[in-house]
């Protein structure tokens, strides 16, 4: 490795680790902060607080808890300056998408803020484990996550004395995932960032109130629903379980489209899409998207879309394909930034760890991004998945 490439790593850390300074009103918690992402961003292969203070030369993981648990710093604002940097190099107001999707994190016991017997996506059963819901932001030009909140069931917010002894406010309420992934969407919209569309997956998507509210403010959607989820008919007064409406679709409406390019090609699947709500606003179209497998004809996804009217078929199933970014964030974050290798209890910790995840990933992205170009110069934020 060329003493070039090492110079132009270090100094686009030190530009970007710059950018979160101001969010630390004292010398050594900033400095934590620049060896906490550095550890993040390290060869360990499990990335707690003994591995991250051996990364920094330190004795024992004291310092690193310090940053998490006891120090004067806002992990919000620093969110902010990560969604910030991501929109600033890859945001499309046309065609860039938002995210909504959850992922697990397994854990022992049951002291960890929101821990509990719970459905993980990760073990695709239910484990002992906290759930957050996140939104990621994805282009042409890249990807990355910009923001987080941690589910806590209702054996939580129903007991506040185990709450407090997690650091959990008294004015923290339970809130359903549907709630808090449509408490992440109105803070990107109130945030001004650019995009075209929204989409998520059924949690988010049978939820009746986050599809009203992005009507409301004419966000164009599309987001998954069961098969079961209950829609208006074209016809006066008519409903219709999905899996009926697509069911009587003739065979002609199906086109063989791709949603995007794989890890093995062009995802390709057959898709249909039959009108409802027949009350609608001026300019504005309701479909039912569906998506169905080729090898299993009987395996279908379905979708209800909002969207300028005129919106074609293949630019729907771009949008209902776009969740795999969200899904490849995950799995970046937890393979190569530490993002589910925390051993924090509070519920502040949690935020201020997953807050710094995020950075660090999004810094990986700096490094794939300029080894790609051939490129190796200091840089402010280059966000970009190859």
């Amino acid at each position: 490795m060329s003493m070039e490439i090492v110079d132009g790593w270090s100094d686009a850390f030190a530009d970007f680790a710059g950018r979160f300074a101001g969010r630390f009103g004292r010398v050594e918690p900033r400095r934590r902060m620049v060896s906490y992402l550095r550890g993040l961003l390290g060869e360990s292969e499990r990335k707690n607080g003994w591995t991250l203070a051996e990364a920094a030369g330190e004795a024992g993981p004291q310092g690193m808890q310090r940053l998490l648990n006891h120090y004067r710093w806002d992990a919000d604002a620093l969110r902010d300056d990560v969604r910030d940097a991501v929109v600033e190099l890859v945001g499309d107001p046309d065609r860039g998408i938002l995210i909504l999707d959850e992922t697990g994190f397994l854990k022992k016991g049951g002291r960890s803020a929101g821990v509990g017997r719970q459905y993980s996506g990760t073990a695709g059963r239910i484990e002992n484990s906290q759930v957050g819901v996140f939104l990621a932001y994805g282009s042409e030009k890249g990807r990355a996550l910009i923001d987080r909140e941690l589910y806590l069931p209702k054996d939580w917010t129903s007991d506040r004395e185990r709450c407090r002894a997690a650091g959990i406010g008294d004015e923290v309420e339970f809130a359903t995932k549907p709630d808090l992934g449509l408490r992440i969407l109105k803070r990107a919209v109130e945030s001004g960032i650019p995009f075209g569309w929204v989409t998520g997956d059924e949690v988010y998507g049978q939820a009746g109130r986050i599809r009203l509210w992005l009507e409301e403010h004419e966000i164009p959607h599309v987001l998954a629903v069961p098969k079961s989820q209950m829609v208006m008919t074209m016809e006066f007064f008519g409903q219709a379980r999905a899996h009926e409406l697509v069911g009587e679709l003739p065979d002609d409406v199906w086109a063989r489209l791709s949603c995007g390019d794989g890890a093995h090609g062009p995802r390709e699947y057959d898709w249909a899409a039959a009108a409802i709500r027949p009350w609608r606003l001026a300019g504005w179209d309701h479909w039912l998207l569906a998506r169905r497998s080729l090898a299993d004809p009987t395996e279908i996804a379905y979708y209800i879309c909002f969207c300028p009217a005129g919106t074609p078929l293949d630019e729907l199933a771009r949008i209902a394909g776009s969740r795999w970014m969200v899904e490849e964030c995950f799995q970046t974050a937890k393979n190569e930034t530490g993002f589910d290798h925390y051993q924090v209890r509070g519920y502040t910790a949690w935020y201020r760890h997953i807050s710094l995840s995020m950075a660090a990933l999004a810094f990986l992205a700096i490094l794939r991004a300029e080894a790609k170009k051939g490129i190796w110069k200091p840089v402010a934020v280059d966000i970009w998945y190859p």
